[in-house]
């Protein structure tokens, strides 16, 4: 909308008319009358009868008899500003910024499980002994598979935390002779992922993205992960297995 003719200023400083300006003082606020104005004035949308000027008196004649409080400007929408292209702008217009492809492949990496590793989980879940034992797993970085590292029988959850590296990762599957509140005695298996803090970012994501594929090959519903090796007591275990009935 101009300052020209037929503008903002030029109506806005028309001497008032009597039967618009009693209009103009129904409304509750200026800026619900300004906003209809508009719109029958720079459009054809028929709101002559809405403000009671009567159907064949056209609207945009009316407008024109408005005073315009200086202290209460119209709406002016600006002009889009110009994007002025930088050296660098023009350079880069068009390129797709490249995926660092390292970063991708680390984060996708999803190792398979040793065939002999799944057969020594899958007679671990149906051992008959009452012992606590436990399955400690590592990834083989070259062959990008998880695979068996060292078995454990009668072992503590102390002497275990013990077996375990404190800057790299580790997948256990322990074997726990769980005496509940009430009595029962009950055998659960529990996978327990080992992430400790400073470990290497590659390795830390190599063991990320393994984790829920071994989970399902070994069936276990009991997930647990530490942030360090000394969180492995037999009182936070039981903690864990306190949820679960």
């Amino acid at each position: 909308m101009g300052n020209g003719p037929g503008g903002a200023r030029d109506w806005a400083s028309r001497p008032a008319g009597g039967s618009l300006a009693r209009v103009y003082r129904s409304f509750a606020t200026k800026s619900q009358f300004l906003i209809l104005a508009f719109k029958a004035r720079w459009s054809a949308w028929p709101a002559s009868r809405a403000l009671g000027l009567g159907p064949a008196t056209p609207l945009s004649s009316r407008l024109r008899d408005v005073v315009v409080d200086e202290t209460f400007p119209l709406p002016h929408t600006p002009p889009p500003r110009a994007v002025v292209p930088t050296p660098r702008r023009q350079r880069n217009q068009g390129k797709k910024r490249p995926l660092d492809s390292k970063v991708m492949s680390d984060s996708l990496v999803v190792c398979e499980v040793d065939p002999e590793l799944k057969e020594k989980l899958r007679k671990f879940r149906f051992r008959k002994e009452t012992d606590n034992a436990a399955i400690v797993m590592k990834v083989d970085k070259d062959r990008q598979m998880v695979v068996l590292e060292e078995e454990f029988q009668n072992i503590s959850p102390e002497e275990l935390k013990m077996e375990l590296p404190e800057r790299q990762p580790r997948f256990v599957v322990y074997s726990y002779k769980y005496v509940h509140a009430d009595g029962r005695v009950s055998y659960p298996l529990c996978f327990i992922f080992s992430s400790p803090v400073g470990c290497k970012p590659e390795q830390q994501m190599m063991y990320a993205g393994s984790k829920n594929r071994l989970v399902q090959t070994a069936e276990l519903t009991k997930v647990f992960e530490i942030r360090t090796t000394d969180d492995l007591t037999e009182a936070w275990l039981k903690e864990k297995l306190s949820f679960f009935r």
